[in-house]
């Protein structure tokens, strides 16, 4: 999951393997192991519901009320950095943002503003089934307008 999108970046096996490894020792392994680490996967969630608490209230306390925790449906992006969830350009745009940050926490971002844009289609279901159904194909989504509306909209 996190080799194939570099394989339309690198063609021969010795340097993919070397970006790779690079990669995976640097940010990927923090989404496997349990740590206080800010860019650990405990802190990620943290993050995660803190931004959706924060900014989206009404629609947190809505997937909760009919047994949909925003958390469950966000941790599979998170802990696979949105590999095979996001079309591949989309992908490798967020993995520069990581890189360029050298963080993970813009995985937490993004899965919140996955929600925001979603969110009015959110509002409306009346369980988990429905809510996954809402988020289940993040294919057809743009990364940098996502982040740059939930980052930088002003709030009137």
């Amino acid at each position: 999951m996190y080799v194939a999108p570099l394989c339309f970046l690198y063609h021969e096996p010795s340097k993919l393997y070397q970006i790779f490894r690079e990669m995976y020792v640097r940010f990927f392994f923090r989404l496997h192991s349990i740590s206080s680490h800010p860019s650990g996967i405990v802190s990620l969630c943290l993050l995660f519901e803190t931004l959706l608490q924060t900014y989206l209230p009404q629609l947190f306390y809505h997937l909760r009320e009919i047994g949909a925790q925003p958390l469950r449906i966000s941790f599979k992006w998170m802990v696979r950095a949105f590999s095979g969830y996001l079309a591949t350009d989309q992908l490798l745009l967020l993995w520069d943002r990581i890189l360029g940050y050298n963080s993970l926490e813009i995985l937490a971002v993004l899965a919140a503003a996955v929600f925001a844009f979603r969110a009015v289609n959110l509002m409306e279901v009346t369980s988990l089934a429905a809510a996954e159904a809402v988020l289940a194909d993040l294919s057809t989504l743009k990364v940098m307008p996502l982040l740059q509306i939930f980052l930088f909209a002003t709030v009137t």
